[in-house]
């Protein structure tokens, strides 16, 4: 996994260079260059962190066997992933409403057609991701 973490966050750094260096080379900017090179940015800073994360929490637990075990009992512990579990469809029953609402304020307030459709087809996506898992699990249990 050492590898994976290394690879990732190579990764990360090269998509920031990239999107640093459009943001300083790229003059008189239109159209989707007038925000890909921050996109990228974005993108970049957000993997290197988790690569980066990854790698010095796995560094400081590697000396210390006692918190290796105990951190392996509890991310495999039937409480906290109930509890875990909990949390995500308190925050997915939160988010339905939610986006529900921006769409209607949206839609409202004349916003771009295309953006509002984005917006209803990822509202819709994640419902009918959540409705065919849903299936499936009860096709298990």
């Amino acid at each position: 996994m050492k590898k994976v973490d290394g690879l990732i966050t190579v990764v990360g750094v090269i998509i920031l260079g990239v999107g640093l260096c459009m943001v300083k080379t790229i003059e008189n900017a239109q159209g989707i260059f007038l925000t890909l090179p921050y996109i990228l940015v974005g993108i970049g800073c957000g993997i290197f962190g988790y690569g980066m994360s990854n790698i010095i929490s796995k560094k400081a637990i590697s000396k210390d066997e006692k918190l290796q075990k105990q951190l392996a009992v509890e991310e495999h512990d039937e409480r906290n992933i109930a509890i875990a579990n909990k949390s995500k469809a308190k925050a997915y029953d939160c988010m339905t409403f939610m986006f529900g609402v921006l769409m209607l304020i949206f839609a409202l307030m004349n916003i771009d057609m295309i953006a509002i459709l984005l917006f209803v087809g990822a509202y819709l996506f994640v419902h009918i991701y959540g409705i065919y898992f849903r299936l499936k699990y009860e096709k298990e249990m």
